[in-house]
């Protein structure tokens, strides 16, 4: 499958955590927007405000075991070099506390603009 067709399939069937925090972060967050499944490079990001570079990921499970701790790892390292600053929250996080991942993603935003 295509990058294109799998990032458009994702948008179409988020989980739940990535549907959840969508609602927080649609429209302007801090006067910025968010795309959502949105590529680049070689990868699809859940969530990126482009103008401050910044990457939001909702990691569930199966980031956690594995190979995928490594991926993930060399994944970020691989954004960040790219210019990103990448943030992760776990699945759970979003989904018990949505008021503050995104508090804590505000927090980066007011931090890079800032920079």
């Amino acid at each position: 499958m295509m990058l294109k067709e799998f990032a458009e399939k994702m948008k179409k069937n988020p989980t739940e955590a990535e549907a959840l925090l969508w609602r927080h972060l649609q429209g302007r967050v801090n006067g910025f927007r968010f795309r959502r499944q949105y590529i680049i490079g070689d990868y699809i990001a859940d969530f990126v405000c482009l103008p401050l570079g910044l990457i939001v990921e909702v990691d569930g499970g199966y980031h956690y075991s594995g190979g995928m701790i490594v991926h993930d790892a060399i994944r970020s390292e691989e954004l960040n070099n790219m210019g990103f600053d990448v943030i992760r929250f776990t699945n759970e996080e979003v989904i018990q506390d949505p008021s503050e991942v995104v508090s804590q993603i505000i927090e980066r935003m007011n931090h890079i603009s800032n920079e």
